[in-house]
């Protein structure tokens, strides 16, 4: 098997990653590489779960199979559109071969990590089986649950690899920075489910609680098909659940010490509360589902926020300023 390069590794990542890559970019060398692969990883499980011209039921097969240690029965017959997740599935028995050469504390804990993923995203095919039919989750807890299997627990693994490889990491307890780590990756995830409910619908899947959209009025999902006006006070609700948990990340960088892992954080933080405040400002709830456009933050602003995230990173002060004006 051939080696799978640190430069090689940053290659594939800038093809699957459009803002994550500058958040490895930004870490201590030490980190990069283990964070590296446990992302391409979680991206080649998203792209088996999302890759809708394979059945659903081969999907799943996939992903029970995913453990980052084995090959894959059926892998050939998930064929991804995107040409950068074509040659990440291509050589996804390399990326695992470089997980197995990572030290086994660090293999531990993206194996732990991948465990997780893997489950949310089988629940995920299994609760939306059918794209013609819109099917929504049940309750909050569901969506709290799912938002944890595919992003809360990241925020969990970051916790524990940084505090592992960075001594004195936080001045706060492991048990509460944990906790933090975990909120930040929800609020993030809240942000790419609010942000895409447009295109969800179409797809049959609806992330807002059927037993909140019953309490607005809306008694079957389907209906969100040709108006999601219906549904904005249960959308709002749940990005006003997404900025607190932005507040809740904004304590988990202020607690932290390494200036550069400050600064990786800040990035995607920033990202998703502007995304918030857009998607507040020019809400896809307002709209017909096929007339809505995903709101998403320019690269021009991307520049912007990378610049201001350098005195961030150095100042606790900074960072609640910033916070202050995104309000």
């Amino acid at each position: 098997m051939k080696d799978f390069p640190d430069k090689e590794l940053m290659q594939v990542l800038t093809g699957v990653s459009r803002s994550f890559v500058l958040t490895i970019r930004a870490l201590p060398k030490g980190l990069r590489r283990p964070v590296g692969l446990a992302y391409l990883l979680a991206r080649a499980s998203d792209t088996i779960a999302d890759t809708a011209t394979a059945p659903v039921e081969v999907r799943v097969e996939c992903l029970r199979a995913f453990s980052g240690e084995t090959a894959i029965p059926r892998l050939r017959e998930i064929e991804p559109t995107n040409e950068a997740e074509q040659y990440l599935l291509a050589n996804l028995d390399r990326v695992t071969g470089a997980l197995q050469a990572l030290p086994e504390a660090d293999r531990e804990h993206i194996l732990g990590l991948l465990q997780k993923i893997t489950h949310g995203q089988e629940l995920d095919l299994l609760r939306f089986p059918d794209p013609h039919k819109v099917r929504a989750l049940r309750t909050a807890e569901e969506l709290d649950e799912y938002t944890y299997l595919v992003a809360g627990c990241v925020g969990e693994f970051w916790t524990r690899i940084c505090a592992a490889h960075l001594p004195r990491y936080s001045w706060l307890a492991p048990e509460e920075l944990t906790r933090l780590g975990r909120l930040f990756g929800q609020g993030l995830q809240l942000v790419n489910i609010l942000r895409d409910i447009p295109e969800d619908i179409r797809n049959g899947r609806c992330y807002l609680p059927i037993d909140e959209l019953r309490s607005v009025g809306v008694s079957d999902p389907e209906d969100l098909r040709g108006d999601l006006s219906r549904a904005a006070p249960v959308f709002e609700a749940w990005r006003q659940k997404a900025l607190r948990c932005h507040e809740d990340a904004r304590q988990y960088i202020e607690a932290i010490r390494p200036w550069r892992i400050r600064f990786a954080c800040l990035l995607p933080w920033a990202l998703g509360v502007r995304t918030l405040k857009l998607i507040g400002e020019n809400s896809p709830m307002q709209k017909s589902d096929r007339g809505s456009e995903r709101v998403k933050v320019s690269r021009k602003e991307v520049g912007r926020i990378m610049r201001r995230a350098v005195w961030g990173a150095v100042s606790n002060g900074a960072v609640r300023r910033w916070a202050q004006e995104t309000v």
